[in-house]
């Protein structure tokens, strides 16, 4: 029942980490582009949430309603800042525009909304016992939302023009410009949705923990990286096997070895998929700079 109950664990979390992932692959892996900037963009846009929960005395799922067009609103914001005027430029460029943006938002996100760390409410209260385990409501709705935004991102990017042109541009930028695909309005739009995916997965990591702090940016970008890096910078589907193969191994280590070892798994497995397979499970290689 121990493991089964840490494995349904590793299930939850590995939702969470999967929408992230898909949020920075499609940045990353589809669009191409270089981002420091990711983890701190998502704790803005989670704050928002909190505040106009906490202090603006919103209920928890409007907040919520409100703080994601924002979070597209800081998504077109940093594309406008950190990529627009360097498209055609080196990508390291953006490389260094996207660590100074971060380091900006993160000290912004302290100013305003302090260093400490806040208490974030549960979506939703209670539990069940099924054949002797206990299964959280938010554990429920946290598996079932992240399927459901998963096959509805599938629809999106196998079934509409603007879908079609985002994977489109990742596979030959050149190509998709003949073909008339508006390259400028594609990667506005992807970077802003994959900024919106980030988001709502911190969302449900701070609702499924309670807790969250403006200190978190970093480590949830590299939580995010290692499972693009995992399953192949480039696959979206390698991003959804990435995530929750990170949040069940990071559960059972900690019911192995203690939750003082839950964040070193990811270094570890990015360090082996860096040295054994730099192109990732389902990954192809490419050339960022």
């Amino acid at each position: 029942m121990f493991w089964i109950r840490q494995i349904i664990n590793g299930i939850t979390q590995g939702s969470i980490y999967a929408l992230m992932a898909i949020g920075y692959s499609l940045i990353f892996g589809k669009l191409l582009l270089v981002t420091f900037a990711f983890g701190e963009m998502v704790v803005f846009g989670v704050f928002v949430s909190y505040y106009l929960y906490a202090i603006a005395g919103l209920n928890l799922f409007l907040a919520v309603i409100i703080a994601l067009p924002i979070s597209w609103g800081l998504g077109m914001l940093v594309d406008k800042i950190c990529y627009e005027k360097f498209r055609d430029e080196p990508r390291f460029l953006m490389l260094i525009t996207t660590i100074g943006f971060g380091i900006f938002l993160k000290s912004f996100t302290q100013l305003i909304f302090g260093t400490g760390y806040r208490s974030y409410p549960n979506f939703i209260e209670g539990k069940i016992i099924v054949g002797g385990i206990r299964i959280t409501y938010i554990q429920i709705f946290i598996i079932l939302t992240t399927l459901l935004l998963l096959y509805g991102l599938n629809l999106f990017f196998k079934k509409t023009k603007l879908g079609v042109g985002i994977i489109a541009l990742s596979n030959d930028l050149d190509a998709a410009k003949l073909v008339g695909i508006n390259v400028n309005k594609s990667i506005k739009f992807g970077h802003s949705l994959g900024v919106v995916l980030g988001v709502f997965g911190g969302m449900m990591m701070v609702s499924y923990y309670n807790a969250i702090g403006a200190s978190m940016g970093p480590i949830l970008g590299l939580k995010a990286f290692t499972v693009v890096v995992f399953g192949g910078i480039t696959s979206l589907p390698g991003a959804i096997i990435g995530g929750f193969t990170l949040g069940i191994l990071e559960n059972l280590s900690v019911a192995t070895f203690g939750s003082g070892y839950k964040d070193i798994v990811a270094f570890v497995i990015l360090i082996l998929i860096l040295v054994l397979r730099p192109s990732g499970l389902l990954g192809k290689k490419i050339d960022l700079f």
